[in-house]
């Protein structure tokens, strides 16, 4: 685990980020209350929320998205699409957005094949200034079981030290 990250297994009904209220921003979540399993990670980033929250709407082909691979409109309600490349094959994703406060908040509805096997899971990813950067607190839920959710956690984890960070920091010094 990196410096500044926290990861943990959990429970839907478990430990996470304190929850703000759902309001004009926010669209109902799936039923997830077959699906108990979810990973919390919090984790800090060297940049300011505002360049956070662009890398997961405006920039998510830029770290994790295929390039070019994706449809994403942060609208309450909206559809979006992107694929991924991993281990020789293309991995759809789809979903809906279910919340935007910018610079805040975004949850979104989670599917693919090969990571959450077909079932819908709800991401959500909080931001707060901290610092001389931004805490951001993932929170994936709805997994069938344990080790799908701890599969995700180890992933989310390696994804934002390996591929947000550094893109963070490339944009940084290149003012972009």
């Amino acid at each position: 685990m990196s410096e500044g990250s926290v990861a943990q297994q959990h429970r839907t009904t478990g430990s996470s980020p304190p929850r703000r209220g759902r309001d004009a921003f926010s669209a109902p979540s799936p039923d997830l209350s077959q699906r108990p399993f979810g990973t919390s990670i919090s984790h800090f980033v060297h940049a300011p929320p505002d360049a956070v929250f662009s890398a997961w709407v405006d920039r998510f082909d830029a770290w994790f998205a295929e390039p070019g691979a994706i449809w994403l409109r942060p609208e309450v309600g909206a559809p979006y699409f992107f694929e991924t490349f991993h281990r020789g094959a293309r991995h759809p994703h789809y979903g809906r957005i279910l919340a935007v406060e910018p610079d805040r908040l975004l949850e979104i509805t989670w599917l693919n094949e090969a990571g959450t096997h077909g079932v819908e899971t709800v991401l959500r990813v909080e931001l707060a200034p901290e610092a001389d950067g931004t805490r951001l607190w993932l929170t994936h839920s709805g997994f069938r079981d344990e080790t799908t959710s701890a599969e995700h956690g180890e992933a989310w984890e390696q994804l934002l030290r390996e591929r947000l960070d550094p893109m963070l920091a490339r944009s940084a010094a290149d003012g972009t």
